[in-house]
This record gives C-alpha cells, sequence and structure tokens, in this order.
C-alpha cells in the first residue's frame, strides 16, 4: 500500500490523492486548484490504467473541480459518492464549467450526464465492496465529516485488514445546522486534512452576535453589506443565522428594523444548493431541526430574496449603486475569484457606505485576500478600482476544523493510527499541526510537506 498525492499535498487546493493497493488503485477526490496554485496544470499528469474507482468526500470544487479533465483522461470507472454529494455534484460541475470554459448550456449538460452515469450514490455509513481485477477484495464506506451537505470521510479496509482514512474536509463541531463529525473506531493509516491546523477557531457559539453586531454598525450610515459566501456551505450557514437574528430581533434595541431589512442571496447556484438543504433535512443537526418542526423555515425565510436572471442583478446592482439603501448581498464566490460578487464589489467597492464582509478563508492571491490585506485598489475587468468601502473579517464561520478539532479526531480514534499523512494545509501549518500531534498521540509516524 502507497500513497501518492496529485493536488492539496502542500497546499488548500486541489485535493486529489491515490491510494495504490497492489497493481490497482483508488483515487479519493479530483480537486481543481484555485488561488495561486491556480497556475498548476488542469490536466491529468498521472496514468489511469490501475484506478479502478473515484470516491468524493464532498461537493466543493477543490476537490471536484478537475473531474471533466479526468474524463477527457479517459476515465470510464465508478464515481463513488454519498446521496447528497451526488445531487450536488452536477450542479456544482456545471456551474464551474460555465465559468472555467465559457460551456452553454447544452455543452455542460453532455459532461454532468456523463458523470451522472457513472454516479453511484452512497448512504452513510453503508460499506460498499469492490473486487479488483486481481481478485483483492476491498471495503469502503463514507462517515459524517460535518464539513458541508454531504460531506464525508472515507474509510477504505484492505484485503490484509488494515483501515486507510482519507478525512477529506472535517467540519468543526458544535455547528448548529450539520452534524459534528464522530472518529472512526480504527484507522491504520490516516490522511488528514491541516487547513487551520495552526490555529483555534472564535467561538461559533458567538458568531451570530458577531455577524448582528457587524449589520448593525455597518448599517449607521446606509449602503450595502456585501458578504462574499461560497455556494455551498457558508451560503447556508449564513442565511441560517441571520433568520435567527430577524426571528429574535427587539425592534426597540436596535439601531436596524431587522424586520424590513432585505437579504439578498445573488447566486443562481446557492439558490440551487439551498434548496437541496432543504432536501436532505435529515442530515441537519438537532438545532436546524427543531427549528424547522416549529414552523420556522431556517433558509428559506420571507425576507430572503433570491435573484434569477442576469438582468435582475445588474438592476440591483444600479439601484444600489444609486440609491445607498441598506440591504445585505450574500454572493459567491467566496474568495471573489469569480460569480456575481465581483460585479457588486467593481461598483461599489468606490462608495465609503458599503461594508465587505469574509466569513470565510481567503487564499494568496485571490481579489478576496488582497481587500482583506487592505489594498486600496483593485483590478477588476481589466480596471483599477478604488477601495473606499469598509472591509471587515467576521470569525466563526469556518466550515473546517481547527486545531483542537483536528488534535481531538485523531485522539478519538480507538486503535491507530500509526501513521498519519498531512495534506490540505499550508506548509507552515502541516509542521506546527504534526508538532501537537507528535505531543499527544504516542507510537505514530507524521508525514508532512517539506
Amino acid at each position: 500500500m502507497r500513497i501518492e498525492h496529485h493536488g492539496a499535498k502542500c497546499g488548500v487546493t486541489g485535493s486529489c490523492h491515490e491510494l495504490f493497493i497492489g497493481n490497482n488503485s483508488l483515487l479519493i477526490d479530483c480537486g481543481l486548484f484555485q488561488g495561486e496554485e491556480l497556475q498548476a496544470s488542469l490536466n491529468i499528469d498521472f496514468p489511469l490504467d490501475s484506478v479502478r474507482a473515484l470516491f468524493l468526500t464532498h461537493c466543493h470544487i477543490d476537490h471536484v473541480g478537475r473531474i471533466p479533465w479526468l474524463l477527457a483522461a479517459g476515465f470510464h470507472s465508478p464515481i463513488y459518492a454519498t446521496q447528497a454529494t451526488a445531487a450536488l455534484l452536477p450542479l456544482m460541475l456545471e456551474d464551474g464549467l460555465k465559468i472555467q470554459l465559457g460551456l452553454d448550456g447544452k455543452q455542460c449538460e453532455q459532461i454532468t450526464n456523463r458523470v451522472r452515469a457513472l454516479l453511484k450514490p452512497i448512504p452513510f455509513d453503508c460499506w460498499v465492496q469492490l473486487t479488483f481485477p486481481s481478485g483483492e477484495l476491498i471495503n469502503v464506506r463514507f462517515r459524517q465529516a460535518g464539513h458541508i451537505l454531504g460531506s464525508a470521510y472515507v474509510e477504505i479496509k484492505l484485503p490484509d485488514d488494515r483501515i486507510v482514512v482519507f478525512s477529506g474536509d472535517l467540519g468543526p463541531c458544535h455547528t448548529p445546522l450539520l452534524v459534528d463529525p464522530v472518529s472512526p473506531k480504527r484507522a491504520d493509516v490516516l490522511v488528514l486534512e491541516s487547513t487551520y491546523g495552526d490555529r483555534r477557531h472564535p467561538s461559533i457559539a458567538d458568531r451570530q452576535t458577531r455577524l448582528k453586531a457587524i449589520v448593525e454598525r455597518s448599517l449607521q450610515d446606509g449602503g450595502a453589506i456585501i458578504i462574499p459566501a461560497f455556494s455551498v456551505g457558508r451560503t447556508q450557514e449564513l442565511l441560517f443565522d441571520l433568520e435567527n437574528i430577524i426571528a429574535q430581533a427587539d425592534m426597540n434595541a436596535s439601531n436596524v428594523n431587522w424586520q424590513n431589512l432585505p437579504v439578498v442571496l445573488d447566486s443562481p447556484l446557492a439558490a440551487k444548493i439551498t434548496e437541496q438543504y432543504n432536501v436532505y433535512k435529515q442530515l441537519w443537526a438537532n438545532e436546524a431541526k427543531s427549528r424547522y418542526i416549529t414552523g420556522r423555515h431556517p433558509l428559506s425565510f420571507q425576507q430572503c430574496i433570491v435573484i434569477e436572471s442576469h438582468a435582475e442583478h445588474i438592476a440591483l446592482i444600479n439601484r444600489l449603486q444609486t440609491s445607498a439603501e441598506p440591504a445585505i448581498i450574500v454572493a459567491a464566490s467566496g474568495m471573489c475569484t469569480g460569480g456575481r460578487v465581483v460585479s457588486y464589489l467593481e461598483a461599489l467597492l468606490p462608495d465609503k457606505r458599503t461594508d465587505v464582509v469574509f466569513s470565510g478563508y481567503q487564499a494568496k492571491g485571490t481579489l478576496g485576500k488582497a481587500l482583506l490585506d487592505g489594498t486600496d485598489k483593485v483590478e477588476i475587468n481589466a480596471e483599477q478600482i478604488v477601495v473606499n468601502a469598509q472591509i471587515h473579517q467576521l470569525s466563526g464561520y469556518s466550515a473546517h476544523a481547527d486545531q483542537d478539532d483536528l488534535i481531538a479526531f485523531v485522539q478519538n480514534i480507538d486503535h491507530g493510527p500509526s501513521d498519519i499523512y498531512l495534506v490540505h494545509g499550508e506548509v507552515a501549518t502541516q509542521r506546527i499541526l504534526a508538532d501537537k500531534l507528535y505531543a499527544v498521540i504516542e507510537n505514530v509516524t507524521i508525514h508532512h510537506a517539506d
């Protein structure tokens, strides 16, 4: 058994890992490179002759975005995913193909139909048995990772009964919308993400209070509040908290008329993803389920206005640019690397009444990172845009486990691991996490990028 990394070995995008078992192999994820890593080739530069299946941990584009290139390289083996991930995957790929390659609807459909033909949705915790041409039997199952809807870590039982676990992206504990990840009973080899392995996140319990405070402070002089957010995961968490703020708002104790404040969701993909979150309510955490049972709609509340067409999108931007009326705009992409949020930024960054609230990680080389670092000018559509808007960072919305969560995930494995491979993190972060793990885990060898 050996593992090769075709992405996310020493960075946080492009996840793609290959597990070799004799003369056969399995792929875990096949993601797109983003930010500075975008310069990496989209081409599949490794042979596929031995690959018997692709297992997807979840639907973020940095874990699935190279699948069309995988197909073009000749891949025609099964693609296994949880049921929710299988529902989200065609939506994510279609959006990516339109943005990356400018394909039209028919061209995208041809590719997504090929993906659908290979997709094999598997319920959580159900073992799937694969028989390799050489006769070896491999058993694989998905377990809850708590990162986004449908996200999973992958347990692979080898012919010699060793178990290899690929974490994918693990979520933090105690989020109100999705369930917490639960460690496997056994893992002889663990491939572990390390995105935030060098830090602790601020309290999730207080994030709604922080969001409310930023909105109320930002709206003192009117203007739009732009929240760049990934279409899957971050958008739904934000909507969930905004609905709760509105439901609990005391009109006499706030300078914001929350009941009349429009919350605009301007992302066709995010709207479709949110529909799937509502379809798969069985994957929600108890807190979210309890709100729904009492008659509330945490992700599709009355004040949430969904912008559908491009014409509506342009009309709203023009209106906000002229009127500076208060509104919360949630739009993709989360790192401002594309999508409708870029149009809002181009039009409204010069207005000092505009506020931009970042609620997630901003990779090096992205527009979001430049704004968060305090630049006074940015280039958008080949134009230099002056930044007069106020820029904020909102903590508590990371969909990733932090250092404490990652260490707890490993410590709570009853048997093993003897080897840990750290991936999906900057080199310095991996080193810090490795040192922390060595301090609390005995008889383990930790492999990380040098």
